[in-house]
């Protein structure tokens, strides 16, 4: 029977599942994994792809890390089960030339960076996505969970239903082009739990499959050892001090440091507890300081992607919440734009630990719509 031109499948489309060529991006992992056999059994279309952006001895032994040879092995396994074609796509070039090369120099410039939205917005979100274009597919699905919902003016951004797993802080810079094209099935889902029942449902390999914990390329979390081999000579000894100008004891270079760290500091033995407030690369120098000097209300965020249905710079000021960390809750904040993409942000009540480097994802004061956000720099 012909399918009413009026009703739309389930990923939006007025034709039949069968019609409807939808490429999954797989990283061998039980998110991906369940989209692509959730599509496939409901007749879709499916072609699974798999980036290969990495690769070295400690990833590829480490399954934690989501580009290592293991997850390209089990999301072949899973297009096998499921009857649908897989292909695996080498962007290991472009991933180093997009992702990793700044990843260090930003380390080097004593941000700290979030390599894992740099790979969605200049990768997967935008090389891969253009290659689904190529295959002729009439959009492109991935395991995230963060929610696309039509409204009077298009797509929108929400978070995930599961505020446990929401990753809309790492996809802010997903833009209205790329969200009209992309679909999250997970997105709706209560908790992961729900997504492992439907991959032991799908009879799927990764049903029971830890998830990956590190930045793939990072697999022992230990990014300063990365630096090092990326930049030779990059961890140059230097000083400790206070913010007060005290020499505190030194330090084996800028890159073990981040702002807003306690631990590790090889100065103990001082009365008030001091945190690293500042670092300063060009004086080979790590600030610390009390607690309190961590306390920031401006923050300065350039290249912005905004999400809203009026243009940025339409208001002198919105009022929404901010997320600074993906770790913390989106708190209130005043939004200035002083352009197209960028602005000042103040917050009602100060955070501790902002660093450049981090995204500041633009959040609805009430509901679950993500409105863009911006990269926190230092304001020069």
């Amino acid at each position: 029977m012909a399918l009413d031109t009026q009703t739309l499948n389930s990923l939006g489309f007025a034709k039949s599942p069968a019609d409807t060529r939808v490429v999954v991006a797989m990283s061998g992992g039980v998110d991906s994994s369940v989209v692509a056999a959730m599509l496939a059994e409901e007749g879709y279309d499916v072609v699974g792809v798999t980036l290969q952006l990495y690769d070295h001895g400690a990833a590829l032994a480490k399954k934690g890390a989501c580009c290592a040879g293991i997850d390209i092995h089990d999301a072949r396994r899973v297009a096998e089960q499921m009857g649908f074609p897989h292909y695996v796509l080498d962007y290991e070039n472009i991933f180093k030339d997009a992702v990793i090369d700044e990843f260090a120099e930003s380390y080097l410039g004593g941000a700290t960076p979030v390599p894992c939205i740099r790979c969605n917005e200049r990768v997967k979100f935008k090389d891969l996505l253009e290659t689904a274009k190529d295959l002729d597919a009439d959009c492109m699905a991935t395991g995230h969970y963060i929610q696309r919902m039509l409204g009077d003016e298009g797509p929108e951004l929400h978070s995930a239903a599961d505020a446990n797993r929401d990753q809309s802080y790492f996809l802010f810079s997903t833009t209205p082009e790329q969200l009209s094209y992309l679909r999250f099935p997970l997105g709706h889902l209560k908790s992961k739990a729900e997504t492992r029942e439907l991959a032991a449902k799908y009879g799927l390999s990764v049903a029971d499959k830890p998830d990956s914990q590190d930045i793939c390329f990072v697999p022992d979390g230990n990014y300063a050892s990365v630096i090092e081999k990326l930049r030779p000579g990059a961890a140059e000894p230097g000083e400790i001090v206070h913010a007060d100008g005290r020499k505190l004891g030194t330090h084996k270079g800028v890159i073990h440091y981040t702002i807003g760290q306690r631990r590790g500091l090889g100065i103990g033995g001082l009365e008030e507890p001091l945190y690293v407030v500042k670092l300063d690369v060009d004086a080979k120098q790590v600030v610390v300081g009390p607690k309190e000097m961590l306390a920031t209300r401006v923050i300065p965020v350039r290249e912005i992607n905004w999400l809203g249905d009026e243009p940025f710079t339409s208001r002198d000021e919105w009022h929404l919440k901010v997320k600074v960390r993906s770790t913390r809750p989106p708190r209130d904040a005043i939004i200035r734009p002083l352009s197209d993409t960028t602005a000042e942000v103040e917050l009602l009540t100060p955070e501790e630990g902002v660093s450049p480097g981090q995204a500041c994802v633009f959040y609805a004061p009430e509901g679950s719509r993500i409105f863009g956000g911006g990269w926190i720099w230092r304001g020069y």
